[in-house]
């Protein structure tokens, strides 16, 4: 088992990639805390995964720094000797909006939730981390980090920003035996990019663009995560890897 024994926690672990990466991660021998927003959809991924080895869940709010708190605190008082190894930052939104309507309010809110989101827990875990003697940050950006995409205003700027303050904190940190890198998704279908309101037009030609002419599964994207938190990626931190199929190699 890749991960065993650790004890990790996942942002946005409601969603289909988020629940999926849990999965793996259980399956792997981890301790998992998931965390969301949405208590429905955490009580569904609970009573999905319940039987598959020790997981909690917790309601927070990553863009609220006493939720984080209450988050970490929980993370402490579930996991033995309260060490957390592995943090999985993948609470993100994606609204369809063009540049010229995008309002400060929904700008704002992209911003807070993935990038934010991204830097409040991380700072607060990285402080524990350092107390027990490192771990592995992962943070969920995108292929609309290094390509800008119509209609995706904030969120290709949330995503951009995730790259350079994953590199800044892999700079900071790495004399304290963490790791902080970047996965870069491209077209994975999942409930979020269903519901972000892009066009059918849209969608059928991201397949169009793909090298090896399919999205991608949320169990791929699950993989790398496990890798990036297991020991096989130890020499590796400050980078973003990215997972499309190929698709970016002509855009």
């Amino acid at each position: 088992m890749e991960l065993k024994n650790k004890n990790a926690i996942i942002t946005g672990g409601g969603g289909a990639i988020g629940s999926e990466i849990a999965k793996r991660f259980l399956e792997e021998g981890a301790r998992v805390i998931v965390t969301d927003n949405n208590q429905k959809a955490l009580d569904g991924v609970y009573d999905k995964l319940k039987g598959m080895g020790e997981i909690f869940t917790k309601s927070a709010d990553v863009t609220d720094e006493s939720s984080v708190l209450d988050l970490v605190n929980f993370a402490e008082k579930q996991f033995s000797g309260g060490r957390i190894d592995i943090l999985a930052n993948v609470a993100g939104i994606a609204p369809f909006k063009h540049f010229i309507d995008t309002d400060i309010e929904s700008f704002q809110k992209v911003m807070d939730i993935n990038l934010k989101g991204t830097f409040l827990v991380s700072r607060m875990v990285s402080k524990k981390m350092i107390s027990s003697g490192g771990g592995s940050i992962i943070n969920m950006s995108s292929t609309n980090g290094i390509l800008a995409e119509e209609g995706l205003t904030g969120y290709n700027a949330s995503k951009a920003a995730i790259i350079l303050l994953s590199k800044t904190m892999a700079l900071e940190l790495g004399k304290y035996g963490i790791r902080a890198n970047s996965v870069c998704p491209g077209w994975i279908r999942t409930e979020l990019q269903d519901k972000s309101g892009l066009p059918r037009e849209m969608i059928d030609n991201y397949i169009k663009k793909i090298p090896l002419g399919r999205s991608g599964k949320t169990s791929e994207v699950a993989d790398l995560f496990v890798f990036l938190a297991s020991d096989r990626s130890s020499f590796i931190t400050g980078t973003e890897i990215v997972i499309d199929g190929g698709q970016i190699c002509q855009e």
